[in-house]
């Protein structure tokens, strides 16, 4: 079975994908940008502050589909500037504290709308 996961609380896709589908147990999240739910604008700020919006989109996106953070077992973080990475990380640690997913934390050349970090995840759809 596929669902697709949708919620006004996350950024609208901008483009042909969804937010995220749910199936087999599973949930995967399309990569989240700094979007503003409310505006769809990119959210001024540094790597520290687009994080946090990106964790925050992620959290209700995965709230919708009926999972939470602690259900995450595996996340890719996109970073323009690796050089970044410990401001990224500091901001990541204090969402997933206890028993945190496995990741991989890749440099990229440019992000969609030239944000500095683009954080996508993979989830069990149960809380």
């Amino acid at each position: 079975m596929r669902q697709v996961i949708a919620t006004d609380k996350g950024p609208k896709a901008i483009g042909p994908y969804s937010q995220g589908i749910k199936a087999n147990g599973l949930i995967f999240l399309s990569g989240q940008i700094p979007l503003d739910p409310g505006s769809q604008q990119i959210i001024p700020g540094d790597v520290t502050a687009q994080t946090e919006r990106v964790l925050q989109n992620i959290l209700a996106i995965l709230e919708a589909a009926g999972s939470s953070l602690p259900q995450v077992v595996k996340t890719t973080v996109f970073l323009k500037n690796m050089s970044e990475f410990a401001a990224m990380n500091d901001v990541y640690g204090r969402y997933f504290t206890d028993q945190p997913p496995a990741r991989s934390t890749v440099e990229v050349a440019r992000l969609p709308k030239d944000v500095l970090v683009e954080i996508e995840v993979v989830a069990l759809a149960q809380k």
